[in-house]
């Protein structure tokens, strides 16, 4: 259950794995969110497994829960003397002391754990470094400085409002450089730290007590070598004011993507540490990235190299959002364009229209579910054992929030101003309504559901953040869609490759000398077409075709290749190519060409005019798409002959 109104989350668990705890945990906060996790039961039955097995599981039990971030633990029980329903409990034993209150070993080895945790004193922990990089966050930089006792470094990235000099006041090595950007400011700071971890915290966030040890723990342990990076959350403090409050519970800020509950694909830059030898194995941070995009470069890069990140749920830094709500929308513009940035670096990560394809978990984003949630309880209440895994969101759920639904309002409404022109484009004007409303039922939903930390007395100031929340809401695809719109993030945008070729099916017949299976064959034609430009998909076990090249959203072209072997090692490699346009692209052709027809049927020369030309436009941009994957196709096979014909010379 999603209760808003709760503090804090408290289980019961009663595991007797080691393993299988450590584990549990994590998905226990990952299922807790930004709520504080206890754990409200956890024992063993000496009765069972004997007081010296109950002594030692609850040792590890206890600083389990404790390293793992937990805000609290419970031991059941203090004594062994039980009831249940007015009659005594005699066939288990989970107490800490017998039935006479005589102590046994398990209640020495709960003190001496309680007295030792989160940590012991005895744990090596490596040199960490920690970076803040700031440009004019004079306001905020100081919450941060009084927090920490490590190696600190200040990059001051060009600030005007004194920043580095309250900085100086503070037991910390300040490095002053020109204004050049986010990515720059974070590559002076782990050059200049001399320690064996960096951590990264944003000028504008200051750590929980224990932030850094739980952020650097998992690098201690040994089946984690390949871990270069490690995040976690970063929570919205609850004194920042009302704009800020209906800030956090608006789409669009940093947040994690997991994996698993330990493995993350992205950790947001306000709040991670890294290897300092795998940031300089990968050259750091790329400069192009000024303001954002920097953090989900730098995962990406790390992750080609072979290295994992790491996720730890207690490591929680205190980020303030934006106070203003144009200075959230001048955030949202930023991170379109650095969608844009990223784009243009990683076509692969991105999908036809542009958005980024993640593999794990996004945490922090709601969807509206149109279908109600269920509860499943079982015959006579006998299974109330819920999954701890919600289901991803449709298409659905999802498609009100992107930006590009607005281009698509924004079409239907012209299509419903055509009307006047043309009466019968008056059926446009429900199909408007519903798609113009989806947005406005969507943010009332969202805004009916946040619980603020400190919600005014009045009901009219309640109201109030209720219904900035719902605007914020509306405005954020806005401001994200003029970001990637202006710097060229667009379902129009030019496909990677670069010529043209006649969109029609061709057969290529290759002989070669060389002896290669149809993978081989099929992984030189896919490094072909990446030197093109292209990124070729592969089918899968059942389709019909090898590899496909996507020109845009409405166009592709396909490749069947087959391998013939002949005598004395030679090959005949069979390719087959033929364009593909898509079911929208030949949809939308025909609904606006009947459409046009029926206009020019009814003498309204200007609606058939208009809907004539986007039926050409669609129909040619298609053309155009094919086209460009066809040539990708010809390119690639060209290049295979050629080489083939030089290894015969």
């Amino acid at each position: 259950l999603q209760l808003g109104f709760l503090d804090f989350a408290c289980f019961n668990v009663y595991l007797e794995s080691h393993q299988c705890l450590d584990a549990y945990l994590a998905r226990l906060h990952n299922i807790a969110g930004d709520r504080p996790l206890v754990m409200a039961e956890m024992g063993l039955d000496s009765l069972r497994n004997g007081e010296a097995v109950q002594a030692q599981v609850l040792d590890w039990q206890v600083r389990t829960s404790f390293a793992a971030g937990c805000a609290g633990a419970f031991v059941y029980a203090w004594t062994d003397e039980w009831f249940r329903g007015g009659a005594e409990v005699e066939d288990w034993k989970f107490g800490l002391t017998d039935r006479n209150r005589r102590a046994k070993p398990a209640l020495a080895a709960v003190r001496q754990v309680f007295s030792e945790v989160p940590f012991m004193e005895e744990v090596p922990w490596p040199r960490v470094s920690v970076v803040i990089c700031s440009h004019n966050g004079a306001r905020t930089v100081r919450d941060f400085l009084e927090g920490l006792k490590n190696e600190v470094i200040v990059v001051d990235d060009g600030s005007s409002d004194g920043t580095a000099a309250i900085a100086r006041e503070y037991d910390c090595q300040v490095i002053r450089t020109a204004n050049q950007g986010l990515s720059s400011a974070r590559n002076k700071g782990w050059q200049a730290a001399t320690g064996e971890i960096v951590a990264y915290i944003d000028d504008d966030a200051y750590p929980d007590p224990h932030w850094l040890h739980y952020l650097v723990a998992p690098f201690l342990n040994t089946m984690n070598v390949k871990q270069a990076a490690v995040g976690g959350p970063n929570l919205a403090p609850a004194t920042d004011g009302p704009i800020a409050q209906c800030v956090a519970h608006a789409p669009g800020g940093p947040t994690h993507v997991l994996l698993s509950d330990r493995e993350a694909e992205h950790i947001p830059g306000c709040n991670m540490a890294f290897r300092k030898s795998c940031l300089e194995a990968i050259g750091g941070f790329d400069p192009q990235f000024r303001v954002a995009g920097d953090d989900v470069d730098v995962c990406w890069r790390l992750q080609e190299r072979g290295w994992t990140l790491g996720f730890s749920p207690a490591a929680v830094v205190w980020h303030h959002r934006r106070n203003s709500i144009r200075a959230y929308l001048r955030q949202q513009k930023g991170y379109g364009k650095a969608e844009a940035l990223l784009e243009r670096k990683w076509p692969e990560k991105y999908n036809i229209a542009g958005h980024l394809k993640w593999a794990g978990k996004v945490y922090g984003v709601q969807f509206t579910r149109w279908r109600a949630d269920r509860i499943y309880h079982g015959t006579w209440g006998l299974a109330p054992f819920q999954s701890l895994y919600e289901p991803a969101p449709g298409m659905i759920d999802a498609l009100p929030m992107m930006p590009e639904w607005y281009l698509l309002i924004a079409l239907l409404g012209l299509l419903s101003l055509l009307s006047f022109l043309w009466p019968p484009l008056r059926l446009s004007w429900p199909v408007f309504g519903v798609a113009a409303a989806m947005p406005l039922v969507q943010a009332g939903w969202f805004a009916a559901r946040v619980t603020f930390a400190h919600a005014p007395h009045s009901r009219a100031a309640r109201i109030k953040l209720r219904l900035v929340t719902a605007w914020l809401h509306l405005l954020q695809p806005l401001a994200r869609l003029w970001g990637r719109l202006r710097h060229g993030l667009t379902l129009w945008r030019r496909p990677a490759v670069v010529g043209l070729a006649l969109p029609r099916p061709w057969l290529a017949n290759i002989w070669s000398k060389r002896s290669l299976s149809i993978d081989e064959r099929l992984q030189c034609i896919e490094t072909a077409l990446r030197a093109y430009g292209a990124l070729p998909s592969r089918g899968g076990d059942f389709d019909p075709w090898d590899l496909e090249v996507r020109g845009g959203p409405l166009g592709s072209a396909r490749m069947f290749a087959a391998v013939e072997y002949h005598g004395d090692g030679r090959q005949l490699l069979r390719i087959r190519s033929w364009p593909r346009c898509s079911a929208v692209a030949l949809a939308l052709t025909l609904t606006f060409a009947a459409l046009s027809a029926g206009a020019a049927n009814d003498l309204a020369w200007d609606a058939c005019f208009a809907l004539g030309a986007v039926a050409l436009l669609v129909a040619s941009r298609t053309i155009h798409e094919c086209a460009a994957a066809t040539a990708a196709f010809l390119t690639a096979t060209r290049k295979i002959e050629w080489e083939e014909k030089c290894d015969e010379r």
